[in-house]
């Protein structure tokens, strides 16, 4: 099918420009983009009506529950709320309560994906076997299977030693490697950052340092053994100056971060609600401006929903006893908008964290608004208002902390591969 989407603020974050035109969309592919796309006979017409048109959003880093944890997310409900809100790619965490280990679980990610979920699925696998650290996956037989990253989640690999053969045998294959920068032994049982925002509320804490010190010891391994590398989450200012040098060095390193440490702070903990309660814990407000700044900078590279769906037992319970963690497929553009009303980030600096970057690390043809990319797209409005109600999203669980908060930008309609996933009523 040929279909013509008329009159839409195109968002291009490769270029970094926003201008009014016309996207051709012809057999799944963006055949055309621009102010003078014309309409070809037999093409079906999209009135865009001025709304925002950009690469769909590439996930970098979604929790789904199957195998093992059903209840909390399936592929068919992810998929969904990705669908709704923008995503036209998940990738897909390998820290379910069965760890996504060898060949055989990573197939049946892909094809259960493939099979329930309306978007598509970029399924990563563990770096060492059932996540403990101590012995290494067979990462060339997983990466022929179709593992985009190989990663143990939150789990940090203590062993320098392990970490470094991980990391010498994934550089032999042009393998990614993803850690999670935070120093386990300080980080164990840290409910919040450490301050006087902490202490007064009586909340075991860490210290932002535990992140810099982690993040030390990975560099130097990098520089050691020239592993492809990418840190999940840089959450404080203090890791930013490390990050830096490693970039200047020329190490092939990049970072992420999640949209819940760029919109939100520790003081949100306040009244001890454990939908805030995050890995690594929400920062201060200092660390916050500083990291939205080092994304508008292009020093950290990638945002993500991070989404880890937890069920309602799993959070009422003590602040410090709740599991960690926050949905975020169906909020994360919404929240977005936040940065890009305050005037923090523009609109083509957003989809490049969100689209462009991390499809371009992990090696996928998506987050791009250029002729012979994949029709992988989404239309939105930037100003529409809402107010969140957490029982109307589309995830199984609703642990969000954007619960009743007022927030602007509605998707309107999400294309994946040229076919219309989601459109909203």
């Amino acid at each position: 099918m040929t279909i013509l989407i008329r009159d839409v603020r195109l968002i291009d974050p490769e270029a970094g420009t926003e201008a009014r035109g016309n996207l051709l969309v012809r057999d799944g592919l963006i055949a055309a983009v621009g102010p003078g796309v014309a309409l070809p006979e037999g093409a079906a017409v999209i009135e865009g009506g001025g709304k925002c048109l950009a690469p769909g959003i590439v996930d970098l880093g979604v929790k789904v529950g199957e195998p093992g944890e059903r209840h909390k997310e399936s592929f068919r409900s992810a998929g969904l709320a990705a669908a709704a809100g923008g995503i036209t790619t998940m990738v897909t965490r390998p820290d379910t309560a069965d760890p996504i280990d060898s060949p055989e679980q990573l197939e049946f990610v892909a094809r259960r994906g493939a099979e329930a979920s309306p978007v598509r699925i970029a399924p990563m696998a563990t770096l060492t076997r059932r996540r403990e650290g101590r012995e290494m996956v067979e990462i060339g037989f997983l990466k022929d299977a179709g593992a985009v990253a190989f990663t143990d989640g939150d789990r940090v690999v203590q062993s320098t030693k392990v970490f470094s053969r991980c990391m010498t045998y994934a550089r032999s294959l042009g393998a990614l490697v993803i850690a999670h920068p935070q120093d386990p032994g300080l980080s164990e049982g840290a409910a919040a950052t450490s301050g006087k925002f902490a202490s007064l509320r009586g909340l075991p804490s860490v210290s932002p340092m535990a992140e810099r010190m982690a993040l030390d010891r990975d560099l130097a391994l990098v520089e050691m053994t020239g592993a492809r590398y990418h840190a999940d989450q840089i959450t404080t200012a203090r890791a930013l100056p490390r990050l830096e040098r490693a970039k200047a060095k020329g190490l092939d390193v990049t970072a992420g971060v999640s949209i819940h440490h760029l919109t939100l702070n520790a003081l949100d903990v306040g009244d001890y609600r454990t939908f805030f309660k995050l890995k690594p814990p929400l920062r201060d407000e200092d660390d916050r401006l500083a990291v939205v700044e080092a994304v508008a900078g292009g020093l950290i590279d990638v945002i993500c929903s991070m989404h880890t769906p937890q069920d309602e037992e799993s959070k009422r319970l003590p602040f410090e006893e709740a599991a960690s963690g926050a949905v975020g497929l169906e909020t994360l553009l919404p929240a977005a908008m936040r940065l890009y009303h305050a005037g923090q980030l523009s609109l083509p600096q957003l989809f490049r964290a969100m689209s462009t970057n991390p499809a371009r690390r992990l090696g996928l043809p998506g987050g791009r608004l250029a002729a012979g990319a994949p029709a992988d797209l989404v239309l939105f409005d930037p100003d529409a208002p809402l107010v969140l109600d957490r029982f109307t999203l589309r995830s199984k669980s609703k642990n969000t902390p954007f619960d009743g908060a007022r927030l602007q930008g509605r998707v309107l309609r999400t294309w994946v591969g040229g076919t219309e996933v989601y459109a909203r009523g």
